[in-house]
């Protein structure tokens, strides 16, 4: 198969979904999703099993092929886990040389569209680090763009970018991408700042918790636990009022 038999490919996911699929699980993790759109029923593990097994058949010849076969699987889903396989698409080894910035629209649309953060945060952890890393110069105006934009969850995702990039990380960047979001009362802005904080702070301690000092009275109590919480319960740090 090829990206050009999307609509089979869907198909035969959502029949392999529907056979492994659990209504007692559906329901509890659509309401835990908060979901409008319904789940098939299947945890985490078996629906990578079916993801790798039925996408391994489709040949990814080219870049245009691919975001146009994970678009398809994404926009024409009908159950949440139908998008978990676009995601998983997205990530796909073949896939690695087409992780360019002319993905970065691609990664827009999911994270727009998506707008909740199971979906937002594959993208923000796994996706946007690659193309950070990648494409320093246009990745850093990207994101500083995202970060003072409308959307919130651009904002959240330019600010979780580079969460695995440890001592790589541009903290410049990070900092500049936490600041427009300081004042916001969004739960999902301030867990996402905290959670930055935090997971940059294992490999550049010193420089997270001067920032935090020096922000203190600006980050929301939330953020500022969530930063300091390891640093906090190793002893490394004393508590920042």
């Amino acid at each position: 198969m090829t990206p050009d038999d999307a609509p089979e490919i869907l198909l035969r996911l959502r029949a392999e979904l529907a056979a492994a699929g659990d209504p007692e699980r559906a329901a509890g993790a659509r309401a835990y999703m908060k979901s409008a759109m319904p789940c098939h029923g299947v945890s985490a593990v078996p629906q990578r099993a079916i993801f790798r097994r039925l996408l391994a058949e489709v040949a990814l010849p080219s870049a245009e092929g691919w975001r146009s076969l994970v678009l398809h699987l994404w926009r024409s889903a009908e159950y949440r886990e139908e998008r978990y396989a676009a995601l998983f698409l997205a990530g796909d080894r073949r896939a690695a040389a087409f992780q360019t910035m002319d993905a970065l629209p691609l990664y827009e649309e999911l994270i727009v569209t998506g707008a909740w953060w199971d979906y937002v945060d594959d993208v923000a952890t796994h996706r946007l680090p690659v193309l950070v890393r990648r494409h320093p110069a246009e990745m850093r105006l990207e994101m500083l763009a995202w970060s003072a934009g409308e959307d919130m969850w651009k904002r959240r995702a330019s600010i979780l970018c580079q969460l695995p990039l440890k001592a790589r990380a541009d903290l410049d960047l990070l900092f500049h991408c936490i600041e427009p979001s300081l004042g916001s009362k969004e739960f999902f802005l301030r867990k996402a700042i905290g959670w930055a904080l935090r997971q940059h702070a294992y490999t550049r301690p010193d420089e997270i918790v001067a920032w935090v000092r020096a922000n203190a009275a600006r980050l929301s109590p939330l953020s500022k636990r969530e930063a300091l919480r390891v640093l906090l319960k190793s002893g490394s740090v004393d508590a920042i009022p």
